[in-house]
């Protein structure tokens, strides 16, 4: 074999291990999905046939090590401090949304200890039992235990219920900014609405020379702020 042959068949042996493929699987929520990862994702994905991805949708915090997860997608204030973290998405807030037909039938709160009077939507705790809603406006945070018919752990199904007038929702505001727009949702204690820090992409230092994991990090990177810690 010519010498030319054997440094073509060994550059084209690079090229191979240097070519994103194989299964990246992520554990992340709903709301992560469709308001950051997905947008981002899946102008990149086409390009890339042999890289394969799996989304668990999951709201509570995942051992990604030994759950055989390659990555994590939580609040940047959940993150261990032993995972690499780059920060993905903008800060973000929730918000108490109701339709304009159960607000003509309850009068609008003004203020967060108002709810214990409405009928709401709950949402189950991955833990169990359900969230607490949480509020605040120039001092401390304020939590209320609301209480309604219907319980979901899905977002999307939340604010499908709040548009049917089951009642208030308290979902992530980016999730509902088209249906406030259209007047389907009418947005209440607005100025109790607090903001959370940004979704953060985590992951063991061992997933650092992939470059099928490479690509994902690359493009879910939020470059309007540095990664923490990555």
């Amino acid at each position: 074999m010519r010498i030319e042959e054997i440094e073509r068949d060994i550059a084209a042996l690079m090229s191979l291990r240097d070519k994103p493929s194989g299964t990246i699987r992520i554990t992340l929520s709903d709301h992560a999905l469709d308001t950051v990862v997905w947008p981002k994702l899946s102008p990149v994905l086409g390009k890339y046939p042999d890289l394969k991805v799996e989304f668990s949708l999951d709201t509570a915090f995942r051992n990604i090590v030994e759950d055989g997860f390659d990555a994590g997608i939580r609040l940047g204030e959940s993150v261990e401090k032993d995972m690499i973290a780059v920060r993905i998405g903008p800060d973000w807030r929730l918000v108490a949304v109701a339709s304009p037909a159960y607000l003509k039938e309850h009068p609008k709160p003004r203020h967060p200890q108002d709810l214990l009077k409405h009928v709401c939507i709950k949402r189950r705790a991955a833990a169990g039992g359900h969230y607490v809603w949480e509020f605040a406006r120039n001092g401390p945070d304020l939590r209320v235990r609301v209480e309604g018919q219907l319980t979901f752990n899905d977002s999307r199904a939340m604010i499908d219920a709040a548009m049917k007038g089951f009642g208030i929702a308290y979902v992530p505001e980016d999730m509902v900014t088209r249906h406030v727009r259209s007047g389907e949702l009418v947005i209440v204690l607005d100025d109790w609405s607090p903001k959370f820090d940004g979704y953060y992409i985590y992951y063991p230092t061992s997933r650092q020379n992939s470059a099928a994991f490479k690509v994902i990090v690359d493009a879910l990177r939020h470059h309007e702020a540095r990664g923490r810690r990555g």
